[in-house]
């Protein structure tokens, strides 16, 4: 598989979780509203450090590569992130809940159309198949070791990536210690 694929795979049962939780929010379902967000979280933030890590970070290190495309995708995930939180945060399904989670879908339907697109279209023409699937494997195995890492290792995880990188490099080595899922 490559990690094209893996990523679609992923992308596709995020917007079919997301479409799930907008039904149960508008019949005022919390109980279900709430385990449908936990299963988003559980697929989200893994999906999202995981590919930051094995396919963005391949990306940056590139010549070829705009950096503002793939900062843009690191601000797409934090966006994307910060309404799930809301989400989470609010205790009963109202207007403003049904507005957060709107706005949470087309956050992560625009990510993820830009990112199936522009984004996999310049990474074909950088990266080799073989490549591509060892990212795909390296983005898989990935995946669980994040989600077991916790919530506020991911935000300073998160954070380090959108700082300068003299203040990152601090970060990580006397927040995030040496063990960091980041390089």
């Amino acid at each position: 598989m490559l990690i094209y694929e893996a990523l679609e795979r992923d992308h596709l049962k995020l917007k079919t979780l997301t479409s799930e939780l907008l039904v149960v929010g508008a019949r005022l379902e919390m109980r279900q509203a709430k385990l449908i967000l936990e299963e988003i979280c559980d697929e989200l933030i893994p999906h999202s450090r995981a590919e930051e890590a094995v396919f963005y970070n391949v990306l940056v290190t590139s010549q070829e590569t705009e950096p503002l495309v793939v900062h843009r995708g690191f601000q797409e995930h934090f966006e994307a992130e910060a309404a799930l939180r809301a989400l989470k945060a609010k205790e009963f399904i109202d207007a403003e809940w049904m507005l957060l989670a709107e706005k949470f879908q087309k956050l992560t339907d625009a990510h993820i159309e830009e990112e199936e697109t522009e984004i996999f279209e310049f990474a074909k023409g950088l990266v080799s198949n073989i490549e591509a699937e060892m990212m795909a494997t390296a983005f898989e195995q990935l995946k669980p070791k994040v989600q077991k890492e916790g919530w506020v290792k991911e935000a300073l995880d998160l954070a380090s990536l959108l700082m300068p990188p003299r203040f990152a490099a601090t970060l990580r080595t006397f927040v995030l210690k040496p063990n960091s899922i980041r390089p």
